[in-house]
């Protein structure tokens, strides 16, 4: 599968997403609590954009007037109908069996480990002599 460079890592701080164009898709990058993780923008629902939806947590009950809330910040809920999905599974809490959100793995590596392209600009030698710069050509 081939690698595309999206950002870099400090253009993502915690809590935040940014939204890139993959081979032309729509692709939100999330960052929750410094880990990367890479949704279709795309709602399987009715195609709204994920990418503005809102983030929240999960909340669940095991009795009717107790809850619990956890997870802050790694659901997104879809702007036009409110359905939600998991950031770092892409599956949806409103049918979590069928409905899941293409994922696309993501990592954060140094630039020098990135793949080179295959075009090389013309390079001349640098010198400094007595403070000027020199660039034999």
């Amino acid at each position: 599968m081939a690698r595309h460079v999206v950002a870099r890592a400090s253009e993502i701080p915690p809590g935040a997403r940014k939204l890139v164009q993959v081979n032309g898709r729509g692709v939100v990058v999330f960052n929750i609590k410094g880990e990367f993780f890479a949704l279709s923008d795309q709602c399987p629902h009715k195609g709204a954009s994920l990418s503005g939806g809102k983030l929240t947590g999960l909340v669940e009950s095991g009795e009717p007037g107790a809850y619990n809330y956890s997870r802050a910040g790694e659901i997104v809920r879809c702007p036009w109908h409110g359905w939600e999905f998991d950031i770092r599974t892409g599956r949806s809490y409103c049918d979590p069996r069928r409905m899941r959100l293409m994922q696309f793995n993501v990592t954060v590596e140094p630039g020098a480990n990135l793949v080179e392209g295959p075009y090389v600009a013309e390079t001349f030698k640098v010198a400094v002599e007595d403070n000027y710069v020199v660039v034999e050509a």
